[in-house]
């Protein structure tokens, strides 16, 4: 199979994300399409971009609805390739507030929320989920003024902790959209 986006669009859809609200504004499956459409503008690779539209597929440690189960992580797989499910689930795994602090540091680890395990963080895979947190967090920020005002400093904190594994596109990006929060 051929893993495209529009593939990944039309499970989203048999999913019920265009049927799920989103802080950022508009439903799931809108902020989905950003997330992925910021990820190309960096020029993120094909698996990066499709793992951003999919990101939120398990749910994710800051947003609790899950599109499917862990037990279709196979499927997910066909859609969008496992290159790019590996960080779907990264992503979703992730139990950010005990992963980000420690996230560009030596010996870093992912720890999971789902399975209350740490694994070895891969250098590529920190990278991939450092840009991917940018690119939802910036969308939610520009989409939604409030979410800005309230989180953009703490955000921005976030960011320039995640800088050394931003590329030069998403760390320009964070500064367009956030300034000086």
């Amino acid at each position: 199979m051929t893993h495209t986006a529009e593939h990944a669009r039309d499970l989203l859809r048999r999913s019920g994300a265009a049927a799920v609200g989103h802080p950022g504004g508009g439903t799931l499956l809108a902020h989905l399409d950003r997330v992925r459409d910021r990820l190309a503008g960096w020029g993120a690779r094909p698996a990066l971009q499709l793992a951003g539209l999919c990101h939120a597929c398990y749910g994710t440690d800051g947003f609790a609805v899950a599109l499917l189960p862990l037990a279709r992580r196979a499927e997910l797989a066909d859609v969008i390739g496992a290159e790019a499910e590996a960080i779907v689930y990264g992503y979703a795994s992730l139990d950010r507030a005990a992963g980000y602090p420690r996230f560009t540091g030596p010996g870093a680890v992912l720890p999971d929320r789902f399975t209350g395990t740490a694994r070895p963080a891969d250098p590529r895979l920190r990278r991939d989920l450092a840009e991917l947190t940018a690119a939802n967090e910036l969308d939610l920020a520009a989409h939604d003024p409030a979410f800005r005002d309230r989180f953009g400093a703490e955000l921005l904190d976030l960011l320039t902790r995640l800088r050394p594994l931003l590329t030069a596109a998403a760390w320009a990006d964070c500064r367009a959209v956030l300034g000086d929060a």
